[in-house]
């Protein structure tokens, strides 16, 4: 039983350390495939937003982060969005990013696997990973002002810091 403990409080240290990207492929919104380990930053940190066309909030965060997203690619950030819309929506997704003029690479997770494999439940859920590409700080939700916390979370990793969050 002892053993039982110590494998089980071992098991639990292990899973606060910073837990890595599953390697996932994923379509570009021209139909490509690619590894989403591929399509992360080795520069600096990433971002990568989970989204879809139906969800509201999503779109509030990915609009509202856009002018951030521009003046963080000087420390070498990276943007992803990554829709979670089923292959019967996907073709809206290409339409929308064009109308809302976001600038972001967007790829498409129609079967949901990467959401699934990192335990996501709801949209919007934002993740930034290190350059190792660890993640480092998960943000469920959207409300005005996120985008803030955001950006100083990204600089912060950008400069070799852990995030406060």
């Amino acid at each position: 039983m002892k053993q039982l403990i110590t494998a089980i409080a071992f098991f639990g240290l292990f899973q606060l350390g910073a837990q890595e990207l599953p390697s996932t492929t994923l379509k570009t919104l021209d139909g490509q495939s690619i590894n989403i380990q591929d399509a992360i930053s080795d520069e600096g940190p990433t971002v990568i937003s989970f989204w879809a066309t139906w969800c509201k909030p999503c779109i509030k965060e990915l609009t509202a982060f856009m002018d951030y997203a521009i003046d963080l690619e000087d420390v070498g950030a990276k943007v992803l969005a990554v829709s979670i819309d089923d292959s019967r929506n996907s073709a809206r997704v290409a339409p929308m990013v064009q109308g809302q003029g976001w600038e972001y690479t967007v790829l498409l997770d129609e079967n949901q696997d990467l959401k699934r494999n990192l335990g996501i439940v709801n949209v919007p859920f934002t993740l930034v990973l290190n350059k190792e590409g660890e993640v480092v700080w998960k943000h469920s939700g959207y409300s005005p002002g996120d985008e803030e916390e955001l950006a100083e979370v990204v600089e912060e990793v950008a400069a070799g810091h852990d995030p406060s969050h």
